[in-house]
């Protein structure tokens, strides 16, 4: 088992954005954005395509995605994974849009409190095979991690450890996880919590927060037994970023790949 580089494309108002995550609300003027890019949604997804990324993620922060989503799950249908306002009422539209699974967190947590019959419901309504649990998160001033709904302003109920996965991975096949206080600054990975996620979960994990350079993809093999995946945003080249080469990610993957063949 080895680390591989999962993509992303990250949906603002439209467009395809790098956000510095802990900035994102209902007021526009607090927001602080890395990267606003002149290349639609459907061009991120055919350079992934081309170069067999499988597994990324679409992010729709906030209304006015829809279409910009649409047009890059078409592009590469049923290899990309869709999130942001996932719900009942939509899970399976999207899953028919071309997304190969879908990404629930805030539809989880009404009023701030998780709901194991919502995430029963969505599981039986699409297949456990087709959702992903957002468990993206802020750290605690007393140690540990909560996970935060609503583009990452609001804490719920819900405590990031062990037990928390176990409880879960019946319902879904994956796991992402955002360290929203690390998010869009390029300052570094969480390290803690990247181990414990290796240690802790029984089904796949994409984390994504704080990468600034190819080598964070050995950093998080090495921390986490190759057992979490990661994603790099702002510090991608093709993002805008100088200080990660989006080709010597995908060198990376086609490295692990050969070694899984061989193991």
């Amino acid at each position: 088992m080895r680390t591989r580089f999962r993509p992303c494309i990250d949906l603002h108002q439209g467009q395809v954005k790098q956000i510095v995550g802990g900035t994102l609300s209902d007021s526009p003027t607090g927001l602080q954005t890395n990267f606003v890019s002149a290349k639609p949604s459907r061009e991120y997804a055919e350079l992934y395509r081309r170069h067999g990324l499988e597994g990324g993620h679409v992010i729709m922060l906030g209304p006015g995605n829809d279409t910009a989503a649409t047009e890059a799950l078409q592009t590469w249908p049923d290899k990309l994974q869709v999130g942001g306002g996932i719900n009942e009422t939509n899970a399976t539209e999207w899953i028919k849009h071309g997304a190969s699974k879908v990404i629930i967190t805030s539809y989880l947590f009404p009023s701030g409190q998780f709901s194991q019959q919502r995430l029963e419901a969505l599981a039986e309504q699409v297949g456990p095979e087709r959702l992903v649990v957002d468990l993206s998160c802020r750290r605690r001033s007393d140690g540990g991690w909560v996970v935060a709904m609503d583009r990452w302003q609001r804490l719920t109920d819900m405590v990031v450890d062990e037990q928390t996965l176990k409880k879960l991975s019946g319902f879904c096949s994956e796991f992402l996880v955002h360290a929203a206080d690390v998010e869009g600054l390029c300052g570094g990975i969480d390290r803690e919590l990247v181990e414990c996620l290796g240690r802790w979960s029984p089904l796949p994990v994409t984390y994504a927060g704080g990468a600034s350079s190819v080598d964070d993809l050995e950093l998080v093999n090495r921390l986490s037994r190759g057992r979490v995946d990661l994603t790099i945003g702002s510090a991608l080249d093709i993002f805008g970023g100088s200080m990660v080469r989006f080709d010597d990610c995908v060198a990376w993957n086609r490295r692990a790949e050969l070694t899984a063949k061989h193991m």
